[in-house]
């Protein structure tokens, strides 16, 4: 019996693949198994090799595998491009129609199911996706039943003829396969799950959630792989709660409509990717200057310009936290799971009322779409908390409301418009405490140095995640991002072979978490950093604010494919 396998579906885009992928995952999700799923997709609508790994695994798991146990192909391609991954014990899954072949010498087992001609047999080929998940669920020993009700919930708009067709298809899998395996494939056997309910959700769902839960009321963006996710599923929820998503005519409509919605009282937010990224940097200046909050969300893809718009990188961090022109405060979290995703966009709001500044939220397209299991949510952790925001002013006789104060913590009392006594005066130029434009030198000073006081009263709830029980360990590794289940799973690896190895992961990415890493650098003999990226932005903010340049290495990928375990491993080996 297997405790955890992985498992692929391949074909052409618009097949129908994503639908597979996710009839399999939901079924296997509520029987009460954890799952990490991560799609391989083209930038473009139709056509073009796209894949859906999915493992699946009775304990949490946050990483893709190395391996594969069952390959689902619809063409050869499927085959001929991810056959390297098949372990000696798998199988390959394929539609006869296109008279599969395993290249020679590659490992498993071949079944030609014939997908297209059972599906035009029933009705219409469009349904060849269930009888692959039927074949699936005979190959892995799944009770088909778990499907049928997914399968129902799924079409249950378009009617009983529909939902027994389709029921039909996967029956008709489940059995051809059978027959073709000669009875039940004991190597492929799943251990039962705890039978436990779980979200099944993709990190850009959990940011949308999150906003909605800490009071976003408006969304402005404008449409851009891999964020787009956000919007389309606020765009179905806000509305529910009193809200509205506007779809600008670019991201510098986005980021200016967020802030002025954000002035005037209502919390909003916007999502982009690195090119919306820079194109929202003058406004992002704006919202600095004028101490009005605003959260962003980058979903960090392959660049530079178009670059690569369906593959991982995590290559923003010098935008993110050096973009804008001149020096404003800013606040930049990197979750690094769906779960925290949620938690961390509750928190984002909060951060940015309380300093009155942005705050910007570093995901990345490993975390934006894949899917993963999660717990159910804690809502009671959820709080509003809207800092110096004044509800009465006290009479200000001839004079503006000191908006722009200056204070000890740097955070000035903040009015919403239309507040009786609050008429204040609001621009983009340096200004007095009132507001009004000033060039003065000791003015000037004494406003750069306000706005930036407001970052020593940042309290970020976890800055750093940390696995680290030794206390002289061989090897820190320390990451960001998606990376967190990858790096725990090398780590667990050369742990079982006797070595000492720490894991930190990089949450607050500015203000940088200086001292709550530097003990743990200063007490590994080496450190590894593992990020996507060629340029080891990572490394070179530990390098800039925690020192130690000498102990510090870097493993970087820039491929557009996201790390896998034995990757990591590999790159801690050769450090022992």
């Amino acid at each position: 019996m297997m405790n955890q396998l992985s498992w692929k579906v391949g074909g052409q885009q618009g097949e129908g693949i994503e639908s597979t992928g996710e009839i399999f995952a939901v079924a296997l999700k509520r029987m009460g198994y954890h799952l990490y799923g991560y799609r391989h997709f083209s930038s473009r609508i139709k056509g073009g090799h796209t894949n859906n790994k999915i493992r699946v695994s009775t304990r949490p798991t946050r990483a893709i595998s190395d391996d594969l146990d069952v390959l689902v192909a619809f063409d050869q391609e499927t085959i001929d491009l991810n056959i390297h991954e098949l372990a000696e014990h798998g199988i390959v899954i394929a539609d006869s129609k296109f008279n599969p072949k395993l290249p020679e010498g590659a490992n498993g087992t071949l079944y030609a199911v014939p997908f297209t001609q059972i599906a035009d047999e029933l009705g219409s080929s469009l349904m060849k996706n269930m009888v692959a998940v039927g074949a699936s669920a005979s190959a892995l020993g799944i009770n088909i039943d778990a499907f049928h009700d997914v399968v129902r919930e799924i079409f249950k708009r378009k009617g009983d003829k529909i939902i027994d067709m389709n029921i039909q298809a996967l029956n008709k899998g489940y059995d051809v396969f059978m027959e073709q395996a000669g009875g039940e494939l004991e190597s492929l056997r799943l251990e039962q799950a705890d039978g436990k309910k779980r979200m099944f959700m993709i990190g850009n769902d959990a940011i949308a959630l999150g906003a909605i839960a800490a009071g976003c009321r408006l969304m402005a963006a404008y449409p851009i792989t891999p964020a787009s996710e956000i919007m389309e599923y606020l765009i179905k929820k806000l509305p529910e709660f009193g809200g509205t998503v506007v779809q600008t005519e670019d991201e510098i409509a986005a980021i200016t409509m967020a802030i002025g919605a954000n002035f005037g009282g209502v919390r909003a937010l916007t999502a982009s990717a690195g090119p919306g990224l820079s194109l929202m940097m003058e406004g992002i200046g704006l919202a600095g200057m004028t101490e009005t909050p605003v959260v962003i969300v980058d979903t960090q893809r392959g660049g530079p310009s178009t670059g690569l718009p369906t593959k991982q990188e995590q290559s923003d961090i010098n935008a993110l936290i050096h973009g804008t022109h001149g020096e404003i405060p800013k606040v930049v979290i990197a979750p690094s799971t769906a779960e925290e995703a949620f938690y961390d966009t509750v928190e984002a709001f909060n951060i940015a009322e309380e300093l009155q500044c942005p705050v910007i939220i570093a995901s990345d397209l490993q975390l934006s779409l894949g899917k993963q299991t999660v717990d159910p949510l804690d809502y009671s952790r959820v709080e509003i908390r809207r800092g110096k925001l004044l509800d009465e002013v006290p009479e200000q006789g001839d004079e503006l409301f000191k908006r722009f104060e200056i204070t000890d913590d740097g955070i000035s009392p903040r009015v919403l418009p239309g507040t009786k006594n609050g008429l204040i005066h609001a621009t983009g130029v340096e200004h007095g405490e009132n507001g009004r434009p000033s060039e003065d030198a000791v003015n000037r000073k004494l406003q750069m140095d306000k706005r930036l006081r407001k970052l020593s009263n940042l309290k970020f709830y976890k800055p750093l995640t940390f696995d680290a029980k030794y206390e002289d360990p061989d090897i820190l590794v320390l990451g960001m991002g998606s990376t967190v289940g990858t790096i725990t799973e090398a780590k667990e690896r050369l742990e079982a072979e006797g070595h000492k190895v720490n894991h930190v992961h990089v949450r607050l990415l500015h203000p940088f978490p200086t001292d709550e890493l530097k003990p743990y650098i200063e007490s590994a003999k080496q450190v590894l950093v593992v990020e996507n990226n060629a340029t080891g932005q990572l490394a070179n903010l530990v390098r800039l604010n925690v020192g130690y340049a000498e102990k510090i290495r870097q493993l970087n990928k820039y491929d557009g494919n996201p790390f896998l375990p034995h990757e990591i491993e590999k790159g801690l080996k050769e450090l022992l």
